[in-house]
């Protein structure tokens, strides 16, 4: 048990260095030149994008569990492009997930701390004309600081991107899925997909419109427990603090297919910080 815990710390430890370490030198560093909102906007919209950046996305779950509470989990996401030569781009996104988590059966207590954290390497083409993808490994760790916040499974799989841009619209989807390898014995296996169409409309001045909600499947649960499918959408806006431009965005979701117990509705909030090389 102490050597799990120690790894977990270890991995926490990890994702909070490696946010820093993508911050901080381009903070510091002197601007040679300045993107506009507008291509900010389509920049941040691009899962493969040259653009570091580190998204503090919460959402906001609400009619969880059987007291039908309210969830919380907030991503803390650093994304960051590696040229590794003037054809290709290793585009790294780390999610590290804080949730504060209902009750879930009779007599269990709320849980507040680290969830299971998830990297992912998308190989994209460094130029691209029309269709815009990427495509890599996923891998997720069992960091969850509490049996009640994560699956206690090692697990990886495939993910890829696609996209295009047509004027203002951005469009595309991301596709993953993962299957457990090792892991706590006693907990199920994972075999889980993941699936976020988006559409963006942009507007002027770093206005834009937005739809990009996240389809789950669990195939190891039974036939009414597999899918979350929501519907929604929501706003956006390039603002700058300073010379630091920040993305932020406001959305929400109604979920039309839900496990029991799952989430009725989302309300997602989203700062970005973005730092364009």
């Amino acid at each position: 048990m102490n050597s799990e815990r120690l790894l977990r710390n270890w991995l926490l430890s990890l994702a909070l260095i490696a946010a820093v370490a993508v911050a901080a030198p381009t903070v510091l560093a002197e601007e040679k030149g300045e993107a506009t909102k507008e291509e900010l906007a389509r920049k941040t919209q691009n899962p493969v994008a040259d653009l570091i950046s580190v998204p503090f996305q919460n959402n906001i779950n609400f009619d969880v569990g059987p007291g039908d509470h309210t969830q919380n989990i907030l991503n803390i996401q650093p994304v960051y492009p590696i040229s590794l030569n003037e054809q290709w781009n290793l585009i790294t996104r780390t999610i590290v997930p804080l949730i504060n988590q209902p009750p879930m059966y009779p007599g269990a207590d709320r849980e507040f701390g680290l969830g299971d954290i998830q990297f992912t390497a998308f190989l994209a083409p460094a130029k691209s004309e029309g269709i815009i993808w990427g495509a890599g490994p996923i891998f997720q760790f069992p960091s969850a600081t509490d049996d009640a916040l994560g699956a206690e499974k090692w697990a990886a799989g495939p993910s890829a991107v696609v996209l295009t841009m047509n004027g203002p619209w951005v469009y595309g989807g991301l596709i993953n899925n993962i299957w457990s390898f090792a892991g706590d014995s006693d907990r199920s296996h994972l075999n889980q997909m993941l699936i976020q169409p988006f559409i963006n409309y942009n507007m002027d001045k770093g206005w834009y419109l937005t739809s990009a909600p996240i389809i789950t499947a669990n195939w190891k649960a039974d036939s009414g427990n597999k899918w979350t499918i929501p519907v929604g959408g929501g706003i956006g806006k390039i603002i700058k603090a300073g010379k630091l431009p920040l993305n932020c965005s406001v959305s929400g979701y109604y979920n039309v297919e839900t496990p029991r117990y799952g989430a009725e509705w989302q309300l997602r909030l989203q700062l970005q910080m973005l730092f364009p090389k």
